[in-house]
């Protein structure tokens, strides 16, 4: 395979997608060590490989203003941004999003080389000049390192993610978690399918608190206050239970999930970076396939409750509250148990 001197990453979203992209990245550095390699990423989303060390620069797409701009008919700051990405001159952009707008940002370089899925979806392949087919039924990590693989890269499976020096400093200098040993929750989800019941998160904090965590830390959005109420209620009481939904950024998220000693979360983008830095993990998942977007090679750190033939349907509510509701209390201290035995 030649060398290329510039190459492009285009994998906007979602954040736990952007998480399980970092595998190409460090795949395409070694095979290129000494090339430029960019990352398109929507700009809320790019504190989470800002300081991989593979990563040249992050191309940050401002999604928001530029949807407002357009809504006003406003087409400068979009060709300013497709003119910054046609300028760089890229050899070979890599499609990992596989939507017609990534792959319209994959057209917009005009690199020789476009390459990404047969199979994307919204027609997204026309925008390429190289198509593989990958079965959408494979895990989403795979799939994309298989587009890589076929290029003729050696494949790397690093999931490793890095929060920036400052993030780190300040978690090391927190005055509550700095020597603690803390469990984080991650109790929420933008699918109400994908929750588990708040009151069981509740139990699991109190019961950790009891088999000698130091802390438990309570971890969101600052849109998701609304779905943590009994975790909250008992922040209020306790000490020794942490609110920081809305507090942390992704930056300062990476730099607490690297510290924490266990993360126990829906399905969310917490648990791919607690996959990113190989801690003792609890996946809680209902109406969504682990085979596809589960935690990366850690399907035993999984519990779901899914008799043969059940639909898998992230969006059916009722569906997801149903699944979620099977996974008990007793089942989650289960296997916190069998990790303080192996502690």
């Amino acid at each position: 395979m030649p060398p290329h001197s510039r190459i492009l990453i285009i994998r906007p979203s979602a954040l736990g997608d952007v998480c399980r992209t970092v595998p190409a990245l460090v795949s395409l550095r070694a095979a290129h060590p000494s090339a430029q390699i960019d990352w398109l990423v929507q700009d809320s989303f790019a504190p989470a490989i800002r300081h991989h060390p593979a990563l040249s620069n992050v191309i940050e797409f401002p999604r928001k203003s530029l949807g407002a701009a357009l809504k006003q008919l406003n087409l400068a700051p979009l060709r300013a941004f497709l003119k910054s990405l046609h300028d760089t001159k890229y050899d070979v952009v890599y499609d990992l999003q596989g939507l017609f707008r990534s792959g319209f940002f994959a057209w917009s370089t005009k690199a020789p080389r476009r390459i990404g899925l047969a199979n994307a979806r919204e027609a997204g392949w026309l925008f390429l000049t190289e198509r593989h087919r990958v079965s959408p039924d494979v895990h989403s990590v795979d799939r994309m390192l298989e587009v890589i693989g076929r290029s003729g890269v050696a494949l790397v499976h690093d999931m490793r993610l890095y929060a920036s020096p400052d993030a780190r400093q300040r978690a090391a200098a927190d005055p509550t978690l700095a020597n603690s040993r803390y469990a984080i929750l991650a109790p929420t989800s933008r699918w109400v399918g994908k929750r588990w019941p708040l009151e069981r998160f509740a139990k699991v904090a109190g019961e950790l608190l009891s088999r000698g965590y130091d802390h438990v830390v309570i971890v969101g959005a600052p849109n998701e206050r609304d779905q943590c109420g009994p975790l909250l209620e008992l922040a209020a009481t306790n000490p020794r239970v942490i609110d920081r939904i809305g507090m942390t950024g992704i930056d300062d998220l990476l730099a607490l999930v690297e510290r924490s000693a266990l993360v126990i979360a829906n399905d969310s983008a917490v648990l791919h970076m607690a996959v990113g830095y190989d801690k003792p993990l609890i996946a809680l998942y209902g109406p969504t396939s682990i085979a596809r977007v589960g935690p990366y090679r850690r399907a035993a750190d999984v519990i779901q409750k899914v008799d043969p033939g059940e639909p898998l349907d992230h969006k059916n509510d009722d569906l997801g509250r149903r699944l979620m509701a099977r996974i008990q209390v007793a089942d989650v201290m289960q296997r916190i148990d069998t990790f303080n035995q192996k502690s």
